[in-house]
């Protein structure tokens, strides 16, 4: 960093008054420099680094003060740095403005093999630090093991179940394996089952491996409880939403089974609790039934989560959470991007596998095809649909996926499968007197979602047709039981 470029830093700072992600400011206006060993690991372990900027007092809104001595504060940065592990090598600057004087300590994130860096003074789990907005929070254990596990190549998918044996996995699926390994690799055809079994990780001494338990076993689930699916429906667009007939949960299954078993269960839930729309060629005059989020899309999500998810002990007691919204499907998976992968370079770059054995298992059962290509796949079905561009989140221990609803402006309208109403995703607004005029006749509440064209039932009656009845112009078929499922709307002049 030059000086100009501290000197545009330190003006902006003042006109917009802020710390960041990757910005620290101190005062330092006397002799005594704060202890710095939590933001120096958490910019440390961040692909970003970070600036610490003395001279600035944010808590007197954000006074130019300038440091004590900038020379002695620079001396002091060095000692500190020289106290983590591994030794932090800031890049320092100073600046002299309107006779006050400035320092900037730039901290280059650490190789990733090289993390966590910590304060020595206290240890690697109590001196581990990862920035979260604009503030240093100690890292979990959880997270601590996840860069060992990397930097040592753990194959967690590779540890012995005890209990376990060879009678309890699924012999079908064995055979078919062992079956596809010998017809692609001649040099393997001769070799006995047993060694095969073996050579590919489904069995250490007679047990079975947490890749075999997840692949091949009836029911895992029986040695590791939480290592299925939770899926849910939430009435509305955040978790703790109640429909108006108070449900916290329209739908709410445990999903279990092998990874296959887990796949097609969840891919059947979200089909049982999304929508279906036809339209009608107009060359052909043939029914064209859609679903309302590309089901290979959701899919390949799935895939991804039930493949690349955290399988060791640390995460074993964390279950996927497959979640549907109104307005939104979330895929949300025990342990983050693995390796040296960001969420920009998703779908661009070979990722680093976290649980090569079960992929390579997937892979040979015909399961997973075309290896890197699920993030691609699934851009490119969200916008083939006219759909919002899919979010990936990579959130301090898990990865999240989220499917959004949100139509392009230039989709036509859809008829929904099953309701009487055209759904005309353009329309923009519907007059009071319109709507009044629809409820002349007894409507329930999903006929005037379809009326009005919206995408919730719970938003729409709070907005549209709430208000009308406070006000007297609406009347319930069933008014002392509001939230009854057999509850219609009328006009007040029927």
């Amino acid at each position: 960093m030059t000086e100009l470029d501290l000197l545009e830093l330190i003006n902006e700072i003042k006109e917009k008054k802020y710390e960041s992600q990757t910005l620290e400011l101190k005062a330092d206006r006397s002799g005594y420099t704060k202890k710095l060993y939590d933001t120096l690991s958490s910019f440390s372990n961040q692909d970003d680094g970070g600036i610490i900027v003395f001279g600035i007092d944010e808590k007197n809104d954000y006074e130019l003060c300038g440091v004590y001595d900038e020379n002695d504060l620079q001396k002091q940065i060095n000692n500190q740095c020289l106290q983590m592990e591994p030794v932090v090598r800031p890049v320092l600057t100073v600046l002299k403005k309107d006779g006050k004087a400035f320092v900037a300590a730039e901290i280059p994130s650490m190789d990733i093999v090289d993390r966590p860096c910590y304060y020595k003074g206290v240890g690697r789990i109590k001196g581990s630090y990862v920035r979260v907005g604009d503030s240093d929070e100690h890292m979990t254990e959880y997270e601590i093991y996840s860069f060992e596990a990397y930097r040592k190549k753990y194959q967690d998918d590779a540890r012995i179940v005890e209990r376990t044996d060879s009678s309890m996995m699924d012999e079908t699926l064995v055979t078919s394996f062992l079956s596809r390994i010998k017809s692609n690799r001649p040099n393997l055809a001769t070799m006995s089952n047993d060694m095969l079994k073996s050579l590919y990780r489904l069995l250490e001494d007679n047990k079975m491996t947490m890749a075999s338990l997840m692949v091949f076993c009836h029911f895992p689930q029986a040695f590791y409880p939480q290592l299925g699916i939770n899926a849910i429906v939430v009435p509305g667009t955040e978790i703790g939403d109640v429909s108006l007939a108070g449900e916290r949960f329209i739908d709410n299954q445990r999903i279990e089974g092998n990874i296959a078993d887990m796949l097609e269960a969840s891919l059947a839930f979200v089909r049982r609790n999304t929508k279906t729309s036809t339209s009608i060629d107009s060359l052909t005059g043939e029914r064209i039934d859609k679903t309302e989020y590309p089901m290979v899309a959701v899919r390949e999500a799935l895939l991804n989560a039930l493949v690349h998810r955290d399988y060791s002990m640390h995460t074993e007691g964390m279950p996927i959470q497959l979640i549907i919204y109104e307005d939104r499907l979330e895929i949300r998976n025990p342990g983050g991007l693995y390796g040296r992968l960001s969420v920009d370079q998703l779908g661009k770059v070979q990722p680093d596998t976290r649980n090569p054995i079960i992929v390579t298992m997937l892979e040979t059962l015909g399961i997973t095809e075309n290896r890197y290509s699920g993030i691609p796949t699934i851009k490119r079905l969200m916008k083939e649909y006219g759909l919002a561009e899919p979010v990936f989140e990579n959130d301090r221990g898990s990865f999240v996926v989220k499917l959004y609803k949100k139509l392009h402006k230039d989709n036509t309208a859809m008829l929904l499968v099953g309701s009487g109403f055209a759904r005309d995703k353009k329309r923009k607004h519907v007059t009071q007197e319109e709507l009044l005029e629809f409820l002349r006749t007894e409507r329930t509440r999903q006929e005037i979602v379809d009326f009005l064209g919206k995408d919730t039932i719970t938003y729409t009656m709070q907005q549209f047709v709430e208000p009308l009845i406070d006000k007297g112009l609406v009347k319930m078929t069933i008014p002392d039981k509001p939230k009854s499922r057999n509850q219609k709307y009328y006009s007040e002049k029927r």
